[in-house]
């Protein structure tokens, strides 16, 4: 079975942006654009019967759109680094959906998930790359700013164990509340 989780997805003109950010780094495995995401809730490998409630919990989740903005770029290993990362400017409505999506996972059995929820989009994955590089990179690109975009939907999404870093597919979508008069790409549709 594939490993389990839920996200939010990037549109396409910031996954373009993100993509530009990339530089040749000895020892990064950059991400393709078209699995960039931030992770609300990792599920993991779980069984029929559990995925069959938390899918029915994610439905019945109730909150209203709202916007977001990527902000800063950052690494994640400290002295050994392990992945480059763009941040999430704090927004409160994206604390209460990943709060919801705990809960919904809870409700289906699923184990708490132990670590602080951390909004990020994971650009590049590191092994054995070097700290001096990596400094020069976020020196370069750390300031990196999205223009603000809109939470129209969740995801379902699933990946297999052994890759890490996609590929990545959908399994389902949840729309917000208030986010109807947006088309799927993220346009108004009047």
């Amino acid at each position: 079975m594939p490993r389990l989780f839920t996200a939010i997805e990037i549109p396409d003109e910031i996954r373009d942006e993100l993509y530009r950010l990339r530089m040749p780094l000895p020892g990064a495995r950059w991400i393709k654009p078209e699995s960039y995401h931030i992770t609300l809730r990792f599920a993991g490998d779980i069984g029929n019967s559990e995925a069959r409630e938390f899918v029915a919990n994610l439905a019945n989740i109730e909150i209203d759109g709202f916007e977001l903005r990527l902000s800063g770029l950052g690494v994640f290993g400290g002295d050994n680094p392990h992945a480059i990362w763009a941040g999430v400017e704090p927004q409160p409505q994206l604390e209460e959906l990943a709060r919801a999506h705990e809960k919904a996972a809870r409700n289906a059995a699923l184990a708490p998930d132990t670590r602080a929820f951390r909004p990020h989009v994971t650009l590049a994955r590191l092994k054995h790359s070097n700290v001096e590089a990596i400094a020069r990179f976020l020196t370069r690109y750390g300031g990196y700013r999205s223009e603000p975009f809109f939470v129209t939907r969740t995801l379902l999404m699933s990946s297999r164990p052994s890759v890490g870093g996609g590929p990545y597919g959908v399994e389902d979508r949840f729309p917000v509340r208030g986010m109807e008069f947006l088309s799927e790409d993220g346009e108004a549709s009047w």
